[in-house]
């Protein structure tokens, strides 16, 4: 039980870190160009991102520790953690290409690989723990909605 809780607080520290250095990278990026950009009338406001993305990347660090503390020397878990890291790798390469080189359409596809890594990442998940598959439920329908919202602010400034 304490290997897993190590595990766990291991894996949120590193998801936060990722979130927390892309998003400062990124920050005089969103506080410009991004307020000066059209947005559909389903955007929400700035405010709420941060909470939102600070509770994702808790329960994704929760549910990779869970995975983690399963056994890393178990193939399943292995394959399951490597989807992890580069579906975290492309959450912050979006975050560099939006609002870094602001370029909505690369985003984009960024975006959609990123989705295609989430689903692959839960897939495994739920071959080792399905608890931890599900904590990554909520995380995949945002990027859903933000992959929406990405195109149509590619849409909406051409």
């Amino acid at each position: 039980m304490k290997k897993r809780i190590i595990y766990i607080a291991i894996s949120v520290a590193v998801c936060l870190l990722i979130g927390f250095l892309s998003g400062f990278a990124t920050q005089s990026s969103v506080n410009e160009w991004y307020t000066t950009l059209n947005k559909p009338s389903f955007t929400p406001p700035n405010e709420l991102f941060a909470p939102v993305w600070t509770v994702l990347y808790v329960m994704m660090g929760v549910a990779a520790g869970v995975v983690w503390s399963k056994g890393y020397h178990h193939i399943w878990v292995k394959t399951a953690l490597y989807h992890f890291v580069f579906q975290l790798l492309f959450n912050a390469l979006w975050s560099i290409v939006f609002f870094g080189l602001k370029n909505p359409l690369l985003a984009l596809l960024v975006i959609l690989v990123l989705l295609t890594l989430i689903m692959l990442t839960i897939k495994w998940f739920k071959v080792v723990s399905k608890p931890a598959a599900i904590l990554m439920v909520p995380y995949l329908l945002w990027v859903c909605f933000a992959a929406v919202l990405n195109y149509k602010v590619w849409e909406l400034n051409p």
